[in-house]
Order: C-alpha cells, then structure tokens, then sequence
C-alpha cells in the first residue's frame, strides 16, 4: 500500500486562499485564442465599474473610457470640457460628443445653476448605475427658477 501508482492523475489541488474562483471548465483552455486573464486584487486606489459600462453595445469606446475616468475621480473633480480636453489627446467637440453620449444612456446629469456671485455653473452627477433612483449619488438636481408671474395691471412682455 505504500506504493503509488504513477499512471494515476495527481488529486485536485485545494482552492488557494488568494484566489477567489476555481476554473471554470477547461473550455477556455481547449481554444487555440480568446482572452487569458492574469489578475490580481486590487487593495488600494481602485474603482469597480459594472460590466453594462465597460460592455456597453452602443456607447462608443471613447465615451466608456471617459465614464471609467470620470467614475476613478474624486468627489469635487472638475470635469467639464476643457479640463478633459487638457488631460487627453482627443479634442473639445469629440469629448463634448462622448459626454452627450453619457448623458443619454443615464451615465452623467448635468444641470445648469446660477451661483451667487451670478455666474452659470454646470452641476454634473456620474451615475454607476443608470435608471437607479436614489439620493446616495449626490443631491438631486434642482428644478429651474420659474420666472415671476406677471403682476396684475402689467402689461405684457415681448419676446425680443
């Protein structure tokens, strides 16, 4: 019985406590290509962006790699277009073009407000999950001033 049989697999390894799957099937080892990967956790200075981002079918490539950005910021980080323009090659209209994008898939909010020194800010909300309601992403944006009604006896205004 101390004798081992040589022509017997080796019995399955015990799961490492640094790896967090076991394989999944030998199909991926079975194909001649495709993707492998080698990945490592991540302890510090790291963003976790949902698979519907990075996947998305009709978001362009630059407008998933400018949501990853601005999703990697911290709270407070200017994003408007001219930073953006300044921190990448690409220029103002195709990262006004990629925000737009955003913008109507649900990834970013972005709502004008009159500070009170009178300058016209935009307020913009990066959202990691779109169509998600809740207050956790920030204060929701305020509704537009309404113009005063006119006053009884006034006469009308005209459009200029």
């Amino acid at each position: 019985m101390d004798t081992q049989n040589t022509s017997v697999r080796p019995h399955a390894q015990s799961r490492n406590g640094e790896e967090n799957h076991p394989s999944r099937g030998t199909r991926a080892n079975n194909r001649s290509g495709g993707v492998i990967h080698d990945n490592s956790r991540h302890t510090s200075r790291f963003t976790v962006i949902g698979n519907h981002l990075a996947q998305h079918a009709e978001l362009s490539l630059l407008a998933i790699g400018l949501a990853v950005h601005i999703q990697s910021l911290p709270g407070g980080a200017l994003i408007d277009i001219r930073t953006l323009a300044a921190r990448f090659p690409e220029g103002k209209t195709r990262i006004a073009a990629a925000l737009r994008e955003l913008e109507t898939h649900g990834y970013l909010r972005r709502t004008c407000e009159r500070t009170s020194s009178g300058r016209v800010v935009t307020r913009t909300v990066s959202c990691n999950q779109p169509g998600r309601s809740g207050a956790a992403d920030g204060p929701a944006p305020k509704p537009k001033a309404r113009r005063p009604t006119r006053r009884e006896g006034e006469p009308p205004r005209r459009a200029l």
